[in-house]
Order: C-alpha cells, then structure tokens, then sequence
C-alpha cells in the first residue's frame, strides 16, 4: 500500500501529473487576476457595437429570430428600395443587416442561462448591469482558452520556457482585459486566430515532412472553415483568407494547388448562406457594412452615411477612398502599428524581424504573419468610421490587436536569443531577466488594479436605470427616434432609430409613410457637443430654439417634455406618457 501511495506521488510530481498541476495552477491564477481586475476596472458598456450585439444576442434568446431594436436609417433605405412592392417599413420585425451572426448566437445560448428579471435593473444604488457582467466573464473564459492556444503553440516552435513568457506576456495585456469586459468580439476573434495559425503550422510540417495528405488536406479545410467562421463573427476578419492562399501557394510547394482550393471551398462553403440571406433582404452580400469604406469619407463624413434616409451613393469616388487610406494609414502606422501587441513588447517583434531562425515553420510562420499584418493595415485605414474616433483603441475596427498573440510569441522568441548571449541556462540572472521582463510587460495592467478604480457606470451618456425608466413610457411596439438607438434597444427594449440628419422633416415624413415615430430621445451624445461647430454652425441649429426658449418648431407633432431630464437631455413626446405608465 505504501509502495502504492509512493507511485501515485511520484507521478503527480512528475510527467503528466506535474502537467495537469500546473494547468491547473495557471488556470487559478488567471480566474484571480480576472476577479482582482473585474472588482477594480470593470466597466459597464459603453460601446455601441457591444449594446447592438447584446441586445440581437437576447432577441435570439427569446425566440425573436435575428431581428434587431435599432434601426438604421441606411438599414430602412437598403430594405425599402430592395422590396418591389415599397410597402411600409417597420411593420414587423427589423431584420438586422448589420452585425454578422456568430457572436449574437453567443451571447444568446450565455444569456439562456441568466435567470428571470436578470435584464431589468434599479435606480437605487445601480453599479453593475448583470449581463454585461456576464459577458465579460464569458471574454475572461476565451482569454484563458488563448493562453493556452499561445502555449501550445510556443512551445510547438519554441520550447516550454518560451511558451510560458509568451503566455504571461499575453495575459498580462491590459488591452486585452479592457476588451474583455468592452462586450466587443475581439477576444473570440484572437482564439479563432490562433486556431487558423495552429492549423497552418500543422499544414506546413505535415506537407514538409511527408505525411498522408489526407491529413494535410483536412488541416486546409479546418483554415478555410476557421476563416469563414472569423468572417462571420466580424466580416473585415474575411480578408484574412488572402495571406492564407498566399502562404499555401508559397510556402507548401508540392500541393499548392489543390489545399489552396480546399481552403477557399470551406471559406466559401461557411460564408454563403449568411450572404445568400443578406443578399435575399437587401442586394447586398454585406448589409450596411458593404458600405464600410464609404464611411468617414469626404462625401459621407463622420456617421452621416448611417444617419441618412436618402444617401446619394452614387456620389462616393475612387478619390475618396484613396483619400481616406492615405490620411488613416498615417494613424496605422503612427500609432496602431508601435502598440500592435498592447504593450511595448511589440518592439522585440519589429526587431524580431531581422532575425534568422532556424525552425522552418518559424520562419514561414513569420511571413505569414507579414503578410497579415498588410492586409489588416490595409482594411483598418479603409474600413475605418466614427467608432474608432469615439473610442481610438478599443473598437471593432482594430484589427491589428487580432495578431498580438503572435507578436507575443515572436518577441518572447526574440528575447530568449539575447538572453543567451547574456546569462546561461538556470542561472539567477537569466531568471532574473525573464522576470523583469514579465514584470515590466504587465506594468500597465497591475498599474490599472491599483486605485482610484474606475466607476462601473458609464454615464455620460449611458445609465441603464434612466434609459430603461424613458423606455418604459412608450409601448413595446412603439417606434423613438434617438440619437443612442443602441443603448434604447439594449437597456430599454424599444425600437429605437438612430437620429436622421434631417431629423425635424424626416420624423415627419417616416411617421405619415412607414410608421409613427412617438418620442423624439437625446442625450449628451447630442446636447455636449462643442457649442460653435455643431450648435452654431452645424446639425445642432434646429434644436437652439428648444433648449434656448424652450419652444418646439411650429407644426413639429411631439410637444410635450419632461421636466426632470432638462437640459441634460431631451424627451419629447405626442403626451405627458410620464403620467401615464405605458403597458
């Protein structure tokens, strides 16, 4: 029994046993810092894309199909001048022509989990809205699968030593932590590219060393399927299938014909039906984000394109694409591209790059990443909207930080080789260097849990208590106009539609053809604006008499407002609703 006792001791402190305590021992420490940096820096969302998603995620939930609460003025033209007959928009359901499926689908099954009444929030005390709460620590969950796919794949091209700087430098970026709890899909988009990389490494060794091509052909078809599913989850991550075929028709010589079709079989196989719905609903492969590149131009500057019920489309040019990548490519490279892996490591990467390795697939792995790096630079400059001006890091339009886990790699790779030429292996100073080296990687998050912590509401503009308090004045089937369609969808579960650039005709005019439009909702996206160029001189002048002299445009139907709201915000209705509670 003893001699027993001895063996299974012996084998928990070596071999696979050893293994599984520290797999065991990372995930623990990862679930804490996770705890630590959700008590100390979680923030409720303040991200239009990530209330969009969540609130098409809870109408999948509840049966609604994918349908959406924010309606886009571009969306309602896409729809209206595809459907033959014209017939009045918004008379059911909204279908939503923007957000690709993957991550709404997500965030649906996570919120059949949440229990009754989780959505509805207090005014008393409010701090933490519950299923924001849940969709971090569902993003915390994939940080700790990419952890591990860095690892892994580390250690396949390095050795364990690199494996384990290169994974603590990963989940030490405090970007990929303010990620985390932002509601957006980067984190799921970092493990689906972590895949694609782990499959090509795999594809190369296996066409390199002779192996059955079975295999090499269903590790081709797992890439294209893993990129499709990218392009489904956010559709600018599509564009990743070009340094795919070119890294198979350079790098693997004797089958480059037939993988590189598999890989674009599977893409396109995984991609059709989605386009093949958006195409039946408006002509369009990509809804309203076909039109990304058009966005932000010199003829639709800032969210003008979204905003507009009638855009002159035909008027966007050649010019104005090229002007739009020469002026956002200076940002890329000024500024995206020296943070590319949310810290300064990326600078071992850049260095990294002038160096020799000895592992083929390093090297060729290397060059894909290039060749990635292109193609995301490119499509950020020319994809590049109002979102990223509003939130300059953290957006949906980053898609440089998709690459950073491999940026980690190759510097933790670069700084293994000028530790050797320093201290020799085990020795305290190597040890020394390396803990340095983690310790200065992590500063900027460590700094961030230290205090003052930052307040979990997200006010201004967001409150969830407020919004969800105006919404409740309207009917579930009434339509509001506002200039936060979002966050009315997400917190108020109302059919909100995003403020039009002529709002005071176009309220009118939609009202009387498609659908009353009950509420008129600003707030301090709108009234905190700079006061010369947008109140004086710009979009804002209509509203000067309402805030000044607190008179309503003649004629204009909603007249009555609370007074309570003023003049942070503006409700304007067709009665006194808050007198009478809606049902």
């Amino acid at each position: 029994m003893s001699f027993a006792l001895q063996s299974f001791l012996h084998r928990l402190q070596t071999g696979a046993g050893a293994r599984v305590f520290q797999a065991l021992f990372v995930l623990i420490v990862i679930g804490a810092a996770g705890a630590v940096y959700d008590l100390a820096g979680f923030r409720n969302f303040s991200n239009r894309e990530a209330m969009d998603m969540a609130q098409l995620g809870r109408n999948l939930a509840e049966g609604q199909g994918y349908s959406t609460l924010q309606v886009r003025p571009l969306s309602v033209y896409l729809l209206q001048n595809h459907r033959p007959d014209k017939s009045p928009m918004l008379a059911g359901a909204h279908p939503d022509l923007a957000n690709p499926p993957v991550y709404p689908v997500l965030l649906a099954g996570l919120f059949k989990l949440l229990p009754a009444g989780a959505f509805a929030v207090s005014e008393q005390k409010f701090s933490v809205h519950l299923p924001e709460l849940a969709v971090a620590l569902l993003n915390q969950g994939l940080i700790v699968v990419a952890a591990l796919l860095v690892f892994l794949l580390a250690g396949r091209l390095f050795d364990r030593p690199v494996a384990w700087v290169a994974a603590i430098v990963f989940v030490g970026s405090e970007a990929l932590w303010r990620f985390s709890v932002s509601g957006l899909n980067t984190v799921l988009l970092i493990v689906i590219t972590l895949g694609l990389a782990w499959c090509l490494v795999a594809l190369e060794e296996a066409v390199r060393l002779g192996r059955p091509g079975w295999r090499a052909l269903l590790l081709a078809l797992l890439a294209g399927a893993l990129v499709g599913l990218g392009g489904l989850t956010r559709y600018a991550f599509a564009w990743l299938v070009v340094p795919v075929v070119l890294y198979l028709a350079i790098f693997v010589a004797p089958r480059r014909a037939s993988l590189c079709l598999a890989v674009l079989a599977a893409f396109l196989v995984v991609m059709a039906p989605w386009i093949t719905r958006n195409v039946l609903a408006c002509g369009l492969p990509f809804g309203t984000a076909t039109f990304a590149a058009a966005e932000s131009s010199v003829t639709f500057p800032e969210d003008r394109l979204q905003r507009s019920l009638t855009p002159n489309l035909r008027a966007v040019s050649v010019a104005d694409f090229k002007a739009k990548l020469l002026v956002n490519s200076r940002q890329v490279v000024d500024t995206d591209l020296p943070k590319l892996g949310g810290s300064w490591v990326s600078a071992f990467f850049l260095v990294g790059l002038l160096v020799p390795f000895r592992s083929v697939a390093l090297s060729r792995l290397r060059w894909f990443l290039l060749l990635s790096l292109g193609v995301f630079a490119l499509v950020q400059a020319l994809g590049r909207t109002a979102l990223s001006a509003e939130s300059p890091e953290i957006n949906s339009e980053n898609m440089l930080v998709l690459l950073a886990p491999l940026v980690c790699l190759f510097g933790a790779g670069l700084l293994f080789q000028l530790v050797e030429n320093l201290a020799p292996p085990f020795s305290p100073a190597r040890r020394a260097i390396l803990s340095l080296f983690c310790l200065a990687a992590c500063l900027p998050l460590l700094q961030r849990l230290l205090p003052p912590h930052v307040s979990p509401v997200a006010y201004p503009p967001y409150y969830p208590p407020l919004i969800q308090r105006v919404s409740a004045w309207f009917k579930p089937d009434e339509l509001i106009m506002s200039d936060m369609p979002w966050a009315v969808a997400w917190y108020g579960r109302r059919c909100s539609m995003l403020l039009t650039l002529d709002w005071e005709k176009d309220l009118v005019d939609f009202s009387n053809r498609h659908k009353p439009i009950k509420g008129l909702y600003l707030t301090p996206l709108t009234t905190d604006t700079p006061f010369l160029s947008k109140w004086l001189q710009g979009e804002n002048r209509s509203l000067m008499g309402i805030f000044v002299r607190r008179e309503v445009p003649t004629g204009f139907p909603l007249r009555h407002a609370p007074n309570d709201l003023f003049p942070d915000q503006l409700l304007l209705t067709d009665y006194e609703r808050w007198a009478v509670k809606a049902e």
